[in-house]
């Protein structure tokens, strides 16, 4: 009976872990406790001097029954609440051009959130691969107090997300209360807007493009909300943008009937819709239509990268903000490819589901193609929203920004290389896989003596090629055309992603949890500063200000700003590596 005892508690506890972690509904821990007093019961009654093969039968039926309960009991999908509490505190409406909306308040009443505003019409059935419609408008008052679904794009198992949160964020909190996921959704063109509290006008807007390699992501997470910011006197505003192959897939039938001759960057068009309609109507928020800075980070910075030099975006936004990613450089590392590969992916999508005019692609249901966002997620050159790449159109001089504020992180590459670590027998292959010709040089700067030098080194590598020196290159640029860039270095540690591809998002946008354990005072300090620096540089092109450590623009693009435990210029250490990838891509 012990060992029975003993075995049945693990498992049970073992379920309940998965019920916690799949967001299961309450119901399922009921069922669940039901299930292991009747298995008990039974196993005491009938099956304890049963032979083994009984017992593992029995055994077996408890685990039917859990599967059982686990699919019965499966979260619901249910719309993101955008206000805090269980009973929303309205705004005043407000008078867009669609029509009125009003939001909820939210930090104690020191900001306002107004959430799912449409600025586009949904781009299901013939409106699938075209470019983004005007929004329809609506009568009555529409309650922006929910965010709107996450475009289209692939989904994991609820337990994935929880286990990302425990081993890579180590932030997961077990809850009774988010028994749900967020749903997903064709219909994801929609906006969301942070401002203070109150009648405010003539305030400096940030509009964020979220990451997520063109592929995932979603407006409203929380390390980038807009709540931070609002509190300082700045209206966010943040979009959702078709992502993977429902907005980057290129084909030459879908080409020919538009207008415009485009195809293959119908995320980047929803961009840039999203920056006229803030253009019309952030007024009545209180932001100054004529002071928009655009910021995104990884795959969002990418596609800020490429609408500094869009004709289309043109006199949309001031400045840019990029964080972690640029497609500046003469061969873009991720994120781009040329049209004439675009055009071959999309042909051979076209042959792998049998279709082969736009009708038959868009009779194709979302869910069978959702998961062709791992081959279709660049941008291209479609001669409509980009003419040609943002490096040619920088060295003509072409660009639509006046000031940037952009760098990376310490450790751009832990995420990345999470499953391909470098060791002394592999690190060589690695490094000539990459550079080739070039390799030797690459192993003469960086040549490891030990596992852990090898590992250290490519993550360095990794991280520069992908992430840093694409900033070196933005740099430079800026510098040619007379763009004021102030370069940044983010290697702040803590208890949650530290300097990791992203770590950097609560500090820049004021969301360092002001309860969580993983950061402490050094934390909390260094937030201010980026908030300081955010704040200024939004409002006039300058991040530097009173109080502030002085944050040069280095047009040598030999020292950069570290934010980290100090906040200094620092030199730039990947020189001699850029040197290189200057000669192997044919930098000029």
């Amino acid at each position: 009976m012990i060992g029975f005892g003993i075995l049945t508690g693990l498992l049970f506890l073992l379920m309940a872990a998965v019920l916690e972690l799949n967001k299961n509904t309450l119901l399922g821990f009921g069922l669940l406790i039901a299930a292991t007093a009747v298995f008990a019961a039974v196993f005491a009654k009938v099956l304890q001097g049963s032979k083994w093969y009984m017992k593992l039968l029995g055994y077996l039926g408890y685990l039917a029954v859990f599967a059982g309960i686990l699919f019965l009991t499966w979260p619901p999908t249910r719309a993101v609440p955008a206000y805090e509490g269980k009973v929303p505190v309205y705004t005043r409406a407000v008078k867009l051009q669609q029509g009125q909306v009003r939001g909820v308040v939210i930090a104690d009443g020191a900001a306002e959130l107004f959430a799912g505003i449409p600025y586009a019409q949904a781009p299901v059935g013939e409106l699938r691969w075209k470019a983004p419609q005007d929004p329809l408008p609506w009568t009555g008052v529409l309650d922006a107090d929910h965010f709107a679904p996450m475009c289209m794009q692939p989904t994991h198992l609820p337990i994935y997300d929880s286990l990302a949160r425990i081993i890579g964020y180590h932030d997961y909190k077990i809850s009774l209360s988010d028994n749900w996921v967020a749903p997903v959704s064709e219909d994801g063109l929609y906006v969301n807007v942070w401002k203070p509290a109150g009648e405010v006008q003539g305030l400096p807007v940030i509009v964020y493009i979220h990451g997520g390699t063109l592929q995932t992501g979603q407006p409203w997470y929380a390390d980038y909300a807009g709540t931070g910011l609002a509190k300082e006197g700045v209206v966010v505003v943040n979009l959702g943008y078709r992502l993977g192959v429902f907005g980057y897939l290129a084909d030459e039938g879908l080409a020919a009937e538009s207008d415009s001759g485009t195809t293959g960057n119908y995320g980047l068009l929803d961009q840039i819709k999203a920056l006229e309609w803030v253009r019309q109507n952030v007024s009545a928020f209180g932001g100054d239509p004529d002071n928009v800075t655009l910021a995104g980070e990884s795959a969002g910075a990418a596609s800020v990268s490429a609408l500094c030099t869009s004709p289309l975006a043109k006199g949309l936004f001031r400045r840019a903000i990029l964080e972690s990613s640029t497609v500046v450089s003469v061969e873009p590392p991720h994120s781009f490819r040329t049209m004439a590969e675009a055009l071959e992916s999309g042909k051979e999508l076209k042959e792998r589901y049998g279709v082969s005019t736009p009708a038959e692609l868009r009779a194709l249901p979302a869910e069978k193609i959702v998961n062709e966002a791992y081959t279709q997620h660049h941008m291209t050159v479609d001669g409509y929203a980009l003419t040609e790449t943002p490096y040619e159109s920088y060295k003509k001089g072409v660009h639509n920004e006046e000031a940037v504020l952009h760098g990376y992180n310490a450790e751009e590459s832990g995420p990345f290389i999470l499953f391909s670590h470098a060791n002394l027998k592999n690190y060589e292959g690695k490094i000539r896989d990459y550079f080739r010709e070039y390799a030797d040089e690459v192993l003469a700067l960086y040549s490891p003596k030990t596992d852990a030098e090898a590992d250290s080194f490519w993550a360095q590598i990794y991280g520069a090629v992908f992430f840093n020196y694409p900033h070196c290159c933005l740099n430079r640029l800026a510098a040619q055309n007379g763009i004021p860039a102030y370069e940044y270095y983010f290697s702040k540690h803590n208890g949650r992603l530290g300097c990791w591809h992203s770590g950097e998002l609560p500090y820049f946008y004021g969301n360092v949890p002001a309860d969580s354990k993983l950061f402490d005072a050094g934390d909390r300090a260094l937030e201010r500063i980026i908030l300081g620096y955010m704040k200024n540089f939004a409002a006039a092109g300058d991040p530097n200000g009173p109080d502030l450590p002085a944050w040069k623009a280095d047009d040598s693009s030999r020292t950069l700003l570290e934010l980290g435990d100090e906040v200094a210029m620092t030199p730039e250490k990947y020189l001699a590596l850029y040197e290189i990838m200057d000669r192997m891509t044919g930098w000029k």
